[in-house]
């Protein structure tokens, strides 16, 4: 196989910065792997090592910094036939250490090659998660007070089962770069170099100094025993293909016309517990029936037990291009928290809105239909508050009709919910509100 460079822009890079070696090492597998250019991607990010895309005739992808592996293994999953090469400076293993780690977990067939020179070159020669602490940089003192990455250990101890640490200089650079690519799993070459542009004018590092601190480091040689295992794309199809087959997606089709025509919009304000977010589900599936087109937004605290709970829900029979409300058709204030959270919808309210109000919870001064409801009296748990309000507004054929909700219950629940929600939509009245 002939060479794999890019004549029309070779690689150029400063005079005696060992990235220029191993792009024409890595050229150099590739042949001897007999790889045509439709057979590889090679994937990289910002920095000096980002160049390399260019410098290859195959396909490839440049990518935000630190991001490359992430692009990597959604390529390697959709083209498990491709070689897929990771090239990455020391300052995008910084940048994407957390995915460095998902990587190694997950035991890809991806190779990643880690220019490592001890430095942001590109930027200016600031401090990366491997410059020494003793070195002198363009980002001060900041070096002095971390300890450097050791890729090798963190990547072996995450889970790669091949890791191997080599100098740019050294002479069986191109042989073990083979086994790497060639390893059915992941593998990770951490191979050290010099920047001469910004690391070296600062810092006396030769490749003899480079042999010199690497024999001084935890061996790295290629296999981690404790790591072999099968490797995750041919384990994820082999896994995949012995599952139950997905549902087909429900499809629901028009069975109602609905009550009101136009886009109407609805908010639902209530507290964590009052199962907002499902009423604004089924409030969903209801317009479906009708053929509405549907959209919710939902708005909760992370502490999920506690605090406000909202949905606003906008069913159009035209295409809803916005999904903010500012001028609801209706609203259902079931909780003084979710009340509260969207107390600025009240003030430019107009008669035209209907406002359900749960009995116990204050609404701010407003121009708009109140209907107070005293659920409490009725006997119905704050639980069933928010299922209780669409079927108030069925009922009184505002939005959707009984019959639309009926069909969307039948959709969303199962069994002794569905009962109990057909039970509740049955008797729930407005006799009681005042």
């Amino acid at each position: 196989m002939s060479s794999l460079l890019n004549t029309a822009r070779p690689p150029a890079f400063c005079p005696g910065c060992a990235h220029d070696r191993i792009a024409k090492v890595l050229d150099k597998c590739f042949e001897n792997m007999g790889l045509n250019g439709n057979q590889i991607a090679i994937i990289s990010d910002i920095g000096c090592g980002g160049l390399f895309d260019t410098f290859f005739h195959t396909h490839a992808f440049h990518g935000l910094h630190g991001r490359a592996l992430t692009y990597a293994t959604g390529l390697k999953l959709a083209r498990p036939e491709l070689e897929v090469v990771v090239i990455m400076g020391d300052g995008g293993l910084g940048i994407g250490g957390a995915h460095l780690l998902g990587v190694c977990r997950r035991n890809l067939s991806l190779t990643l090659i880690i220019l490592n020179n001890f430095n942001f070159g590109m930027t200016g020669g600031q401090y990366s998660s491997t410059t020494p602490p003793e070195a002198q940089v363009g980002s001060g003192f900041l070096n002095s007070l971390e300890r450097p990455l050791d890729v090798c250990q963190v990547a072996a101890s995450a889970g790669a089962p091949f890791v191997i640490r080599r100098s740019g200089m050294d002479k069986n650079l191109a042989e073990d770069m083979e086994k790497a690519i060639r390893f059915d799993g992941f593998s990770v070459m951490d191979i050290w170099g010099i920047c001469p542009g910004r690391y070296q004018k600062q810092n006396k590092l030769t490749p003899q100094g480079i042999d010199e601190a690497l024999a001084n480091l935890p061996p790295a040689e290629g296999l981690v025993k404790e790591n072999m295992r099968k490797e995750y794309g041919q384990a994820y199809r082999e896994t995949a293909s012995r599952q139950k087959a997905s549902p087909v997606p429900l499809r629901i089709g028009k069975l109602f016309d609905p009550p009101e025509p136009g886009r109407r919009e609805v908010v639902i304000l209530g507290s964590a517990g009052q199962r907002i977010v499902t009423a604004g589900e089924i409030l969903c599936l209801a317009g479906l029936t009708a053929g509405l087109k549907a959209t919710q937004k939902n708005e909760y605290d992370i502490t999920v037990l506690r605090g406000a709970s909202n949905a606003e829900v906008i069913l159009s029979s035209e295409e809803i291009g916005f999904t903010g409300i500012e001028r609801p058709s209706v609203i259902a204030a079931l909780g003084q928290e979710g009340v509260g959270r969207r107390r600025h919808l009240f003030e430019s309210l107009k008669q035209e809105t209907f406002i359900l109000q749960a009995d116990g919870v204050e609404i701010p001064d407003t121009d708009a239909m109140v209907r107070r409801v005293n659920f409490k009296g009725q006997g119905i748990k704050s639980s069933d508050w928010a299922l209780a309000s669409i079927s108030l507004l069925a009922k009184l054929h505002r939005v959707i009709s009984p019959e639309m909700l009926r069909s969307a219950l039948e959709i969303r629940l199962k069994e002794q919910s569905l009962i109990a929600s057909l039970e509740l939509l049955d008797r729930v009245e407005m006799d009681n509100s005042t």
